[in-house]
């Protein structure tokens, strides 16, 4: 009973930051009527494609694997929802593995990709402002599993790309990029004229 009262007492750091200097900024800088109204980063999904996978099999289990450590989750394995002939592809095959973080899982992940794994990458400059959808959301693909530390380099069979895409409420792209930048996602900077 107390083990499980501790763990309910440690939060992560980026939810402090969201309630205590993200939120109040969001209310100043937009005039929302309730605080309610202030966008929050609902959930971020993780997605590995694989085409290799009808052929081998071990590609798909190192992509659970790898996709697991990073996450601390177990991911869902995607099946085909029809058949093409052309990429030899039945509907129900394997082609991938995805999983999605909430709450407190999000907010650890999150935290360890904008201050871990994004600075590891070579020749970073700042992300793309181009992978916002309209409706508030964010998209990046990122080419190798082994930015994240708890890779590791010699245990890999192959470089992964992975999709990454983060859920916010806000109901624009403006109010998006602003909470994002808050939490301290590196994007490239716009330059005037």
């Amino acid at each position: 009973m107390t083990s499980n009262s501790e763990t309910t007492l440690i939060t992560p750091r980026l939810k402090n930051l969201y309630t205590e200097q993200i939120k109040p900024a969001m209310m100043e800088e937009f005039q929302y009527s309730s605080s309610m109204a202030v966008p929050k980063i609902v959930k971020i999904s993780l997605n590995i494609g694989l085409g290799e996978a009808l052929t081998n099999g071990r590609a798909l289990e190192s992509a659970i694997n790898d996709l697991s450590v990073i996450t601390g989750q177990k991911p869902v394995t995607t099946r085909a929802k029809k058949s093409i002939a052309n990429f030899k592809l039945r509907e129900g095959n394997p082609i991938g593995c995805a999983v999605t973080l909430r709450g407190d899982r999000m907010y650890y992940f999150l935290d360890r990709l904008i201050s871990t794994a994004l600075p590891r990458i070579r020749d970073f400059r700042g992300l793309p402002r181009k992978g916002f959808d309209g409706r508030g959301n964010y998209s990046l693909g990122l080419r190798e599993q082994i930015m994240f530390p708890e890779i590791n380099y010699d245990s890999i069979d192959r470089f992964r790309g992975l999709q990454l895409t983060i859920n916010t409420s806000a109901n624009t792209d403006e109010e998006a990029i602003h909470l994002i930048t808050l939490f301290g996602m590196p994007f490239v900077r716009q330059t005037g004229g």
